[in-house]
């Protein structure tokens, strides 16, 4: 048992089993408060504290998970071309959009850990929460700060974004299709993108869109703001 939790096997197979656990409780309930992202992380993280499995045995398999999300974003290109027309005629409103949300996403994380007193480090490693884990991890490897924690705040704003992202839209009076999807996608990159696959096409291609725009806006935007934050 023990040469098996040395293996990336278990990883592999603790993670797709907790997820898809937690996509048939989803779907049984329907409720968006078990998303299945977020359901299976509280549930791998539960049974490695309790069987007391150290996380370095775990990211053998989890870290190959991880590699995955790079294609996985790629393959988002498929419902995007399905949309191609519809997104061609919004395209500049798609783009100021998009790249404003990177804007206020990057100084809204910046300045809250700024004004609580966070260090640079703690600063630099907040700043990209809303782009998706790979180019996160990329970008503030380059930079120097925190990948773990980086790598955490990432996964918490899909999370909070996918479960809440589309009811605030609704709450605010936010119908649009289109405005939905740009702003979940924007703020709650593959998590958010994949909710709004669930609930609308259109709302699900310009999501996927906006995971990469978001991404690329972000490795320019950040390294001339941290300049900003730091000095």
């Amino acid at each position: 048992m023990t040469d098996f939790l040395q293996t990336p096997l278990f990883g592999i197979v603790l993670t797709i089993g907790a997820f898809a656990l937690a996509q048939w409780l989803y779907q049984r309930t329907r409720m968006v408060f078990l998303n299945p992202v977020l359901v299976a992380i509280v549930a791998v993280i539960l049974l490695l504290s309790a069987a007391d499995i150290p996380y370095s045995s775990y990211a053998h398999g989890g870290d190959i998970i991880l590699f995955l999300l790079g294609p996985s974003v790629v393959a988002l290109a498929v419902p995007l071309y399905q949309r191609r027309q519809d997104i061609a005629r919004r395209k500049n409103v798609i783009l100021i959009g998009i790249f404003f949300g990177a804007l206020a996403s990057i100084v809204s994380a910046c300045g809250i850990g700024w004004l609580l007193g966070g260090s640079p480090d703690v600063v630099l490693a907040l700043s990209p929460k809303s782009v998706t884990t790979p180019i996160a991890i990329s970008i503030i490897e380059n930079l120097g700060g925190v990948v773990p924690l980086t790598a955490a705040t990432v996964v918490l704003t899909g999370c909070l974004g996918g479960v809440c992202g589309p009811e605030f839209c609704r709450l605010i009076g936010v119908r649009s299709p289109v405005a939905v999807g740009l702003a979940v996608g924007t703020a709650a990159h593959g998590i958010g993108t994949a909710r709004m696959m669930e609930i609308d096409r259109l709302s699900g291609a310009v999501a996927g869109l906006a995971i990469g725009l978001n991404g690329l806006f972000t490795t320019f935007l950040l390294p001339l703001l941290m300049l900003f934050f730091r000095g």
